[in-house]
């Protein structure tokens, strides 16, 4: 991080180095035992690996359980997250997965590298001004028909709200909820085709509903 860093990354870092290992204790598998939720993420992992062996980035990996979800499928995969100590957890529960810092506005990987992208509930801090440049880092690091899957919350209309406490901890953290109908024109602009979108009801605790999209960048004909 730099001075010239956008200040909603410098938050983000902060908030989840704070709460790094309460949210690891308390959410040790996002996906849970959703049925919905482990089939997106399946379909995405058989799209991926149909398209040929480039690996997949999971951006925003956090604790590293969906990176090591993808990694049981057979995906070739690693994580990247803004927060070194989310990294740090990461590496230590799945010592054979690769983890690294960074941020998905400036993906440090070469064009056309990625066979996938996976970001469930990252985006979710990332300003709208701000999404146009992580869809165009997407666009630009996956191959020829690879394939993208975002999760996020969703609702009625696009909102946000700034959270200012969790597991005890004094944080600012911004989230961000959106419509399927606004991310799926963001990834259109950015040159990805939405391919599936999926919205279900809140589950357990939740209190906004679950959407995935999934898009995938043209192929040459």
């Amino acid at each position: 991080m730099t001075d010239s860093t956008p200040d909603f990354l410098q938050a983000t870092r902060s908030a989840y180095d704070t709460i790094a290992r309460d949210y690891t204790a308390h959410v040790p598998d996002g996906l849970g035992e959703s049925p919905l939720d482990v089939a997106q993420l399946t379909a995405f992992a058989e799209l991926v690996r149909a398209n040929g062996p480039a690996p997949v980035a999971d951006l925003g990996s956090g604790p590293g359980y969906v990176t090591a979800r993808l990694h049981a499928l057979g995906v070739p995969v690693f994580g990247i997250d803004v927060s070194p100590r989310m990294v740090a957890l990461a590496r230590a529960a799945h010592p054979g997965i690769r983890f690294h810092v960074g941020s998905m506005t400036r993906l440090d990987l070469p064009d056309e590298t990625l066979g996938g992208a996976l970001a469930l509930y990252s985006t979710i801090h990332v300003p709208d001004d701000h999404l146009p440049a992580v869809f165009a880092e997407v666009h630009r690091t996956l191959v020829p028909g690879g394939h993208v899957l975002l999760g996020f919350q969703s609702g009625a209309a696009d909102g946000r709200t700034r959270l200012t406490e969790r597991y005890g901890h004094e944080i600012s953290l911004d989230y961000h909820w959106r419509t399927p109908e606004t991310v799926c024109g963001l990834l259109t602009a950015a040159g990805l085709e939405p391919r599936a979108r999926l919205v279900r009801e809140p589950e357990a605790e939740q209190r906004l509903p679950r959407a995935f999209v999934l898009a995938r960048k043209p192929a040459p004909a």
